[in-house]
C-alpha cells in the first residue's frame, strides 16, 4: 500500500500538445496506472471513427464504462492518469464527476502549445505512422475550435506546462 493518497492526473491541451508523451511520464510513478482513450478507441472502434460526430458518440460510449472503472481503481489505492482529453467544460464536468465518487486527489495538468508548434508535431506524428489516429489540419483545426481553458471556477488542481518547439 502507498503511503500517500491516489491522484487523478487530467490532461487539457490541443491535439499534439505533448498530453500523451506527458502522460507516460506521469504513468512511470509508483503505484500509478495509465488510461488512454485512443488505446481504447482504436481497440473497441476503429473501423467506427471517421468523423467528429464519431468522435463524441464511440467516446461518450467509452466515458459512460470508463467512469466507474476509474473510480474504483482510484478508492483501490492507486493514481490514474487519465490520458483523455480534458479540453472541454462538459469533458471535466464527466471528469469531476470520477473525482466525487472517490476521496482521490487530482491535478489538471494543462499542456500550452501554439498551433503551429501542435502542427508540426501532428505532421511528424503522422507520417512517422504509430499512432492510431492520422489527424489532418482540418480535423486539428475542427476539433481545436471546441478547445476550452479550464477556469478557477472548475475547481481543478490546475498544473500549467508551457511547451517548446
Amino acid at each position: 500500500m502507498l503511503d500517500t493518497a491516489p491522484t487523478l492526473h487530467m490532461l487539457c491541451g490541443k491535439i499534439a500538445a505533448g498530453k500523451s508523451t506527458l502522460a507516460a511520464s506521469l504513468a512511470s510513478a509508483p503505484g500509478t496506472v495509465l488510461i488512454a482513450e485512443d488505446d481504447w478507441l482504436n481497440a473497441l472502434f476503429a473501423d467506427e471513427l471517421v468523423s467528429l460526430p464519431d468522435y463524441v458518440r464511440c467516446s461518450s460510449k467509452l466515458r459512460r464504462i470508463m467512469a466507474p472503472h476509474v473510480a474504483a481503481v482510484l478508492n483501490a489505492g492507486a493514481s490514474i492518469v487519465l490520458d483523455f482529453p480534458a479540453n472541454t467544460v462538459e469533458q471535466r464536468r464527466w471528469m469531476r464527476g470520477i473525482l466525487a465518487n472517490t476521496t482521490a486527489a487530482d491535478q489538471l495538468h494543462q499542456l500550452d502549445a501554439p498551433d503551429e508548434v501542435c502542427l508540426a508535431r501532428l505532421r511528424a506524428r503522422n507520417s512517422q505512422g504509430d499512432h492510431p489516429f492520422a489527424v489532418t489540419e482540418a480535423q486539428f483545426r475542427q476539433f481545436s475550435s471546441h478547445f476550452v481553458a479550464p477556469t478557477r471556477d472548475e475547481g481543478f488542481n490546475v498544473v500549467r506546462h508551457e511547451a517548446s518547439g
